[in-house]
């Protein structure tokens, strides 16, 4: 590795920062993280922080996880790459499968088809679902249904379901044959209302008169994340995804699982679909599946979908679709590590207990602190929504969001903004000091922000 000087000389100048502006990282350098060892990070300067931020929401495990990486040397020993397009397959590709059509039993599902990432299994899924009612005889049925303030990724299909303008804007044209509801959000939405059930009773009406407007035989899957995450953590109410739930099948729509954040705990359940009762179609999962140590997604497919494809003859149940890396024997490898230290851990109920102690504390800073509009969260993933009036509710202007981010920064704690809102997703390990650490940086922050 070149010595620091190089590095900082360098930082930002002959490469191009996913979700920024080139010129802005040319002018103010990002921070450069240079090691890691439990939850916290070490940046280039020797400045040791918490990780609350948890990489992107998928070191669930943390950084010092070794059965994880022990596996991912092993296999590098074994069998570095091979591919699993047809005609040939790997022993850990075939391992995780099984494993994960065991993780996944309880919500229904049964199949694996395995990916690099999240945008990946967005794509997949959004494809299989059209391909599932080819099959079915309904070739008509193309369309999607997903919310504003949802992300799916960064891919063309993923875009196009996207529900917030700034994946979308410079972009478009994107698909066409996308339409969006409301997103279910208590502190900002079209119906007058802070009461969360009333908000999913209002979506679920916009949701019905859609379908009568565009026909139901037109219409393929509704995609949706069971808590909205990169939108600014919004937790809908317990009835919302059921409601979802029971209008898709009511009208033979497929309902498609975004879980690239939340499977595997981060909500405090095993799956964000699991904890509001709900059986998906289709879930998409990435991110924890190998505790971001190698880049590896799997779509989880049920039963009645599986039962489809396997009974189809000829060539329109052949899946025309796939990745270089899908099933990457080195990822499968981790992620079995990863399954298996997750369900060893029971990240889950820490994340349901570390939670719950994080949204009471983030409660009382709103208290504290003006420049504080709204608190949000469920398990380890959490916002604070950042106001220059709250009444009026007007977002929090730029330099104020990062004067907060970057007094947490200086008091050893890095956290994540997305406009006005301060987004908490530490690694589910984190321990109740963890915790309070947490909240003291985000206080100073507040505090020197709000002057």
């Amino acid at each position: 590795m070149r010595e620091t000087n190089f590095l900082v000389e360098n930082n930002a100048r002959h490469m191009w920062h996913p979700m920024a502006h080139p010129s802005e990282m040319q002018a103010n350098p990002p921070h450069i993280i240079n090691a890691a060892e439990g939850v916290e990070v070490t940046d280039i300067h020797g400045r040791k922080l918490l990780d609350a931020v948890g990489g992107l929401w998928n070191v669930n495990l943390g950084y010092s996880c070794e059965p994880v990486k022990k596996a991912i040397r092993d296999q590098l020993d074994q069998l570095p790459y091979y591919s699993a397009f047809r005609g040939t397959s790997t022993s850990p590709a075939i391992e995780l499968s099984y494993e994960l059509a065991e993780w996944f039993r309880q919500d229904g599902l049964v199949r694996a088809f395995f990916t690099s990432g999240g945008s990946d299994s967005v794509e997949t899924a959004l494809r299989l679902a059209r391909q599932y009612h080819k099959i079915n005889g309904q070739p008509e049925r193309t369309k999607f249904v997903a919310l504003k303030k949802g992300y799916h990724g960064t891919h063309f299909g993923g875009a196009s379901v996207n529900g917030n303008a700034n994946f979308r804007r410079n972009y478009e044209p994107l698909a066409p044959g996308v339409f969006h509801l409301a997103a279910p959000y208590a502190y900002r939405n079209p119906f007058g209302t802070s009461d969360p059930a009333e908000i999913a009773q209002a979506i679920a009406r916009q949701f019905e008169d859609e379908i009568a407007f565009q026909g139901a035989d037109t219409i393929a899957a509704m995609i949706m994340e069971p808590v909205l995450g990169s939108g600014g953590v919004i937790v809908p109410h317990e009835t919302f995804m059921p409601l979802m739930r029971a209008i898709c099948d009511k009208h033979g729509i497929l309902l498609i699982a975004d879980e690239v954040i939340t499977a595997f705990g981060r909500t405090g359940a095993w799956t964000g679909s699991r904890g509001w009762g709900v059986k998906p179609d289709f879930m998409c999962t990435a991110k924890a599946i190998s505790n971001g140590y190698f880049p590896f997604g799997a779509v989880m497919i049920c039963q009645k979908v599986a039962t489809v494809f396997e009974a189809s003859k000829g060539a329109i149940g052949s899946i025309g679709h796939g990745y270089t890396y899908s099933g990457h024997p080195v990822g499968a490898a981790a992620a079995l590590a990863t399954l298996a230290e997750t369900k060893r851990l029971n990240v889950a109920a820490n994340a349901k207990a570390r939670g719950a102690e994080l949204l009471e504390d983030l409660e009382r800073l709103k208290e504290k602190h003006e420049l504080v509009g709204d608190v949000r969260g469920l398990g380890l993933m959490c916002a604070l929504e950042l106001v220059s009036d709250r009444k009026a509710k007007s977002a929090a202007a730029k330099d104020v969001v990062q004067k907060v981010f970057d007094t947490a920064y200086e008091e050893g704690v890095m956290v994540r903004t997305s406009g006005a809102n301060v987004i908490i997703s530490p690694p589910l390990i984190i321990t109740g000091a963890d915790v309070k650490r947490i909240i003291a940086a985000l206080d100073a922050g507040l505090a020197q922000a709000g002057r």
